[in-house]
């Protein structure tokens, strides 16, 4: 599989870290104390979700096939 380019939203926590979300793949979450940081969480938890739906079976994501 090559590189897939994944719309992700990253906000501000009050505490000061960020968090990274996906609305097109569902379960993707990241929290990290930098943006670098949080988007390299987010693309490992997107690897592993792409990886979990290959081993069980299940379909993938829309935005992925």
């Amino acid at each position: 599989m090559g590189e897939i380019l994944i719309p992700i939203t990253i906000k501000k926590l009050e505490e000061g870290t960020y968090l990274a979300t996906s609305e097109v793949i569902q379960g993707l979450i990241a929290e990290g104390r930098t943006i670098a940081e949080t988007m390299e969480i987010a693309q490992d938890v997107a690897r592993k979700i792409y990886e979990s739906c290959i081993e069980h079976g299940d379909p993938l994501p829309d935005y992925i096939t």
